[in-house]
């Protein structure tokens, strides 16, 4: 049996198309630096998270040089902090934001970041970033929520070095 040379070329053509869909679905599932956010930031009561040591006053706690801890409550409609008053962080540093949320699944993503996660009520999403420049970062909920979805928006704000002082941090 003879396949035809143009056969070939399809055949060719076609198991490429295959080993390239392969290749690129591995490549988006392990090799990006993106994973899924694990159990490590443990669980919270979400009907009290006023009594919890850090999340009782959500906000920005250093927690070593140029490393800071940042607290939030992602609630209906807003980010507590970040809506009503921007998270500050200073430049050139490390943070950690963990996230819960206290009535309803919401989504947090810092646009212009690789920060992008679920707050489920009870869990904690532990997710860490490093901040360069000075600028402002806008906070989404990306996870429907309710009627005001729309509007569930915040900030978070990088601030230089020279400006950032320490009453910014909860203590």
């Amino acid at each position: 049996m003879e396949i035809h040379k143009y056969e070939k070329v399809w055949l060719a053509g076609a198991l490429l198309l295959i080993v390239g869909l392969i290749a690129t679905v591995s490549y988006g599932a392990v090799g990006a630096g993106i994973e899924m956010v694990g159990d490590e930031g443990g669980q919270v009561d979400p009907a009290s998270l006023d009594e919890h040591p850090k999340f009782g006053e959500p906000g920005t706690y250093q927690t070593g040089e140029d490393e800071y801890d940042v607290y939030v409550i992602a609630q209906q409609f807003s980010f507590e902090p970040g809506t009503s008053e921007p998270i500050r962080v200073p430049a050139d540093s490390t943070v950690t934001l963990h996230v819960t949320s206290a009535d309803v699944i919401h989504g947090f993503e810092v646009v212009g970041t690789n920060a992008n996660t679920m707050a489920v009520p009870g869990q904690v999403a532990t997710i860490t970033i490093e901040v360069d420049e000075p600028g402002e970062y806008g906070l989404l909920c990306n996870e429907y929520c309710g009627s005001a979805h729309h509007a569930m928006e915040g900030s978070l704000e990088v601030v230089p070095q020279s400006e950032w002082n320490e009453s910014m941090v909860v203590n």
